[in-house]
């Protein structure tokens, strides 16, 4: 299966990718994903595809890849072969959330760091950290219990 990313912001290329990445999961028969971010137009690198390999090292567990380098010395794309569902976006926004709050963190603090979610999207997270009392709200800032 094929999932073209060009012309998104990483945001909307991550949640597409998540998406994608589950359904063939869900499928009967296991397929590869090649994920195609281009190389950017400098032809160092694009922004996407930096940041979808970064995002896939961080989770070795989930998935293996290949770079299009690798397979085909074609650095456009990355071959992803799925091994377990990723967790919704707001669920890794919150583990990021929390892993930040190690120390207490005044509100703006949390927005500013995770602005790129959209503020309604990290209250939302902030929230519901709160409510699993994994995170304590004090007068004008959240800490871990």
């Amino acid at each position: 299966m094929n999932l073209d990313l060009h012309g998104k912001t990483w945001t909307e290329a991550q949640a597409d990718f998540i998406e994608v990445y589950n359904k063939i999961l869900g499928q009967s028969h296991r397929e590869t994903l090649d994920v195609v971010h281009g190389y950017g137009s400098t032809g160092q690198g694009g922004v996407i595809r930096g940041r979808l390999r970064a995002y896939l090292d961080r989770y070795p567990h989930y998935l293996t890849y290949k770079t299009g380098e690798d397979v085909d010395g074609n650095p456009g794309h990355t071959i992803v072969t799925p091994v377990k569902r990723f967790p919704a976006l707001d669920d890794q926004l919150g583990e990021e959330v929390w892993n930040y709050c190690s120390e207490p963190r005044t509100m703006s603090k949390i927005m500013g760091k995770f602005r790129k979610h959209g503020d309604p999207t990290v209250q939302r997270a902030v929230d519901k950290l709160v409510s699993q009392h994994r995170l304590l709200r004090m007068s004008d800032k959240v800490s871990r219990p």
